[in-house]
């Protein structure tokens, strides 16, 4: 099969395309033809090796552990494991697999649910970790509440473009702040208010709001703080400040240590994705409130340009990569 591959960390141009071996699956995985992969910031972090705590997570404290790089997924069954249930061969799905810059994936079961029909490949492959991200960081973590006033910091990015969907559909009033190119882009999402970030300062006294996300932010807790009301929320989601060790993980830690001492609760979490978040997204999906926002597509070889534009920050919504073009789903 075609694949990207890399044998050691560093930023895009350790990305190559290679023709390697079909990965072999365990009894509980699923062997996916990859149709689409998503790119996200898991696996621009899991390419160059920071912060270094990943290496410790166990990721390759060296090389990565893993040479085929990507985690969105979208394709169809070829084969499945002894123990798996759920799915049958032919089945179309999409979800989180281990290799999905590749014409083959394998995924764990409990990590895939069925695609939603109305969805393109390439627009089903940009879902799974960033609208889990932002259902988890708005409910499970946020407890957003209908008539709520919501600002979230990162709008136009992956998790963003779903987070102001999310929020809407949720009932709350939603603000989002981005760059003056992506404004509009973020009101198409249907964003209440927007924030041109490099003219006003979302901090600035004038507003308060019941709910923060700052989604791979570099503002400071205090900075952050002074939107929130006096008893607001806010989530930190990521981070690409920060050291080489720790990144955006230290200032999410020193939030959280700060939350029992003042009237706000001050918050974090490590997305995960699983058959049951994604479930609650197809939900989402099926009623027509939500919709992938699909900024760029890419062909599988120009896959590092796509990690480039990605650490560049010049990316809107979430950039799908093709694997399989339409023209050879026959």
């Amino acid at each position: 099969m075609r694949a990207i591959v890399q044998d050691r960390y560093g930023r895009a141009d350790v990305l190559r395309l290679e023709t390697t071996q079909r990965p072999a699956i365990a009894d509980d995985e699923l062997l996916v033809e990859v149709h689409a992969a998503g790119v996200d910031r898991g696996t621009e972090h899991l390419m160059t090796g920071r912060p270094y705590l990943l290496r410790l997570a166990g990721f390759g404290i060296t090389k990565p552990k893993n040479r085929v790089p990507g985690l969105d997924v979208a394709g169809v069954i070829v084969e499945v494991g002894s123990a798996v249930t759920r799915f049958v061969a032919g089945d179309e799905v999409f979800g989180v697999a281990n290799g999905s810059f590749a014409e083959f994936a394998r995924a764990s079961e409990n990590n895939l649910v069925a695609k939603p029909s109305q969805l393109s490949f390439e627009e089903a492959a940009v879902v799974p970790v960033s609208a889990v991200t932002a259902l988890k960081a708005l409910v499970d973590v946020g407890g957003v509440e209908a008539g709520q006033r919501v600002l979230v910091v990162g709008a136009s990015g992956g998790v963003g473009t779903y987070a102001v969907q999310l929020a809407k559909a949720l009932g709350a009033d939603v603000t989002g702040v981005a760059s003056t190119s992506k404004l509009e882009m973020v009101r198409s999402l249907g964003a209440d208010h927007v924030i041109d970030y490099t003219t006003t300062d979302f901090a600035d006294g004038h507003h308060a709001y019941d709910l923060v996300l700052d989604i791979g932010g570099r503002s400071g807790i205090a900075r952050l703080r002074r939107a929130l009301t006096k008893h607001g929320t806010l989530v930190i989601v990521g981070g690409e400040d920060g050291n080489r060790v720790t990144g955006g993980i230290g200032r999410q830690l020193r939030a959280v240590a700060l939350s029992p001492f003042v009237s706000q609760r001050l918050t974090m979490f490590l997305a995960t994705v699983n058959h049951m978040l994604l479930e609650r997204v197809a939900g989402f999906i099926h009623s027509g409130q939500v919709a992938p926002f699909v900024g760029q597509r890419f062909q599988l070889e120009d896959a590092p340009e796509a990690m480039r534009q990605l650490a560049a920050g010049t990316a809107s919504g979430k950039t799908a990569i093709t694997v399989r073009p339409a023209d050879q789903n026959s």
